[in-house]
């Protein structure tokens, strides 16, 4: 599904937020990058998500190297991951029925189906009886619910999350990785960035650990 071939990324000519990184993640895979503030996370993640290239090496997603896609294929490659941001960036002026729904709006979904997937997503993340709700009415918790049905509610392949627990406390961190093994279980390929080592330790999937750029850890689930 993904796979770095000795990729580094060089900023301002001299800092190498990466450097040498060569690793796959299987179709199916959940799999969690951990290391220090600045190790390199959110980097490797906005790689998949084709919001940077490489300076050296390949990125390759479903066997293609996204460096390599035409500017008018990028937004399409886009809309095939799901993302999850630490500060939910929702709308505030919208409902988090239409939060959910922008995705499907940009596609064009037609209406009803559009509503269909939307419910759906929000029922998922046990949110359906919030559709009307503004985020500002919503907790943290919830709020980070409603990323992951905006991110889920294109049924993506891939789905990719940085630091989606930062402003959780412990049980809310537990139930949103929860989630994110729901949807792994039903065959999503998930790669979450976390510096909670105590959480995801415990919930025995993959870790891929960071320092400074490089790969020095590749820890299969226990």
């Amino acid at each position: 599904m993904i796979v770095f071939e000795h990729v580094g990324k060089r900023y301002g000519g001299r800092f190498d937020a990466l450097a040498n990184l060569d690793f796959r993640v299987d179709r199916g895979e959940m799999v969690f990058l951990t290391g220090h503030s600045g190790a390199g996370k959110s980097s490797l993640l906005r790689l998949i998500m084709r919001l940077e290239r490489p300076t050296r090496g390949r990125v390759l997603v479903a066997g293609h190297d996204i460096a390599r896609l035409h500017a008018s294929q990028v937004p399409f490659y886009r809309r095939q991951i799901g993302v999850v941001f630490q500060d939910h960036q929702l709308l505030l002026d919208r409902s988090i029925y239409h939060n959910v729904a922008l995705p499907l709006e940009i596609r064009g979904v037609e209406h009803r189906e559009a509503a269909r997937r939307v419910r759906a997503a929000l029922d998922k993340v046990g949110l359906l009886h919030r559709e009307k709700a503004l985020p500002i009415e919503l907790s943290g918790g919830e709020q980070q619910r409603v990323g992951i049905a905006r991110a889920v509610v294109n049924k993506p392949s891939l789905l990719l999350a940085d630091e989606p627990t930062g402003n959780l406390d412990p049980q809310l961190s537990a139930d949103i990785m929860a989630l994110f093994e729901d949807f792994n279980r039903i065959g999503t390929t998930v790669v979450i960035a976390s510096h909670d080592l105590a959480l995801i330790t415990r919930l025995r999937h993959r870790m891929l650990r960071l320092r400074d750029g490089r790969l020095v850890a590749d820890e299969e689930a226990a």
